[in-house]
């Protein structure tokens, strides 16, 4: 399609499935806020960051009513997108209103293997070449994502439909466990319990303690992907969201969303990358080894299942290639 057809008029009725299932997160998430409203730090802002959401969704919803293309309609899907930066730190908000478990799940990883996966992978692979690819593969995560969803919206565009609910609805469920389940992952348990009493097995509950304290571990910088990691971790990350692990889930189910693209060099360019990032969740201590391995899992039960209920809900959508 040439850039003048994006600009033709030509309207399109109803919502993308993408800002639908915003919306209904964003409801559902309002509703926690009320309960949680005593406990949590700012409800007014979250309550204000979902009226903004919802004004800028419905700005972009006008100005396509106002000159509807396909332009404008692509365009809607950006404030979506960008929501997922605002409602992953919320995640933080909910969950720490329940005693933490990473108590438990380094007990898993202990008996499973017999050590601290996330302590001795960054040790044996120590050098800066592998600091810097693992990190690279880190980095890499939102860049991925970005990629797919565009090829979807540009080339793909009769798919696109599908893929952002997938994509999104998927997200979304690892939102909802992170906001039941709170697991802060090594870099600040162990942060909290000391490395020493790790390394000997000794596990104990912190209960309410990530309520108050945010300090994590920080590996040392080896190059500028470490220290760009680094960087987005002291800006966007919090005690939260280990298990599953969404970076492996979520790149997992962007891997399977480029193999559906059916252009294979979209799925191979990002394979290797995609392999870095798996890793990388426990080279860097951003979660424990059955955090990493139920991610993927979680991502194949999940892209079956919103998969099944996009078809559910649009029977006889058109998915044919653009």
């Amino acid at each position: 399609m040439k850039l003048k057809d994006y600009f033709k008029k030509q309207y399109e009725k109803g919502l993308w499935s993408m800002e639908t299932i915003t919306l209904i997160y964003m409801l559902f998430t309002t509703i926690l806020i009320g309960i949680h409203w005593q406990g949590l730090a700012d409800p007014q802002g979250m309550v204000l960051t979902r009226v903004l959401m919802l004004a800028l969704m419905g700005v972009m919803y006008g100005a396509y009513r106002l000159y509807p293309c396909r332009a404008l309609r692509i365009a809607r899907v950006i404030p979506l997108l960008l929501g997922l930066i605002f409602w992953y730190p919320e995640t933080y908000d909910f969950c720490s209103q329940y005693p933490y478990l990473d108590h438990v799940f380094a007990e898993i990883d202990q008996t499973l293997f017999g050590c601290q996966p996330a302590l001795l992978f960054n040790k044996v692979l120590s050098s800066t070449f592998w600091s810097e690819a693992f990190n690279m593969g880190y980095y890499a995560y939102y860049y991925m994502m970005g990629a797919t969803i565009l090829f979807y919206l540009f080339g793909r565009y009769n798919q696109a439909d599908k893929a952002g609910f997938v994509f999104l609805a998927s997200f979304f469920l690892f939102y909802i466990i992170y906001e039941f389940l709170p697991v802060a992952g090594p870099q600040y348990y162990f942060k909290a319990v000391g490395v020493e009493a790790a390394c000997t097995g000794d596990f104990p509950a912190v209960g309410y303690y990530f309520q108050n304290h945010t300090e994590m571990l920080t590996p040392e910088i080896k190059g500028i992907f470490s220290k760009l990691v680094i960087g987005a971790q002291e800006v966007g990350e919090r005690p939260t969201a280990a298990f599953p692990s969404s970076h492996v889930g979520m790149s997992t189910v962007t891997m399977m969303l480029a193999w559906k693209t059916r252009n294979r060099w979209l799925f191979w360019v990002m394979f290797p990358v995609y392999l870095l990032l798996c890793c990388a969740t426990v080279y860097i201590l951003a979660h424990y080894l059955i955090d990493s391995i139920c991610g993927f899992f979680t991502a194949i039960l999940f892209f079956c299942f919103t998969s099944w209920l996009y078809d559910k809900l649009h029977p006889g959508y058109n998915t044919e290639r653009d």
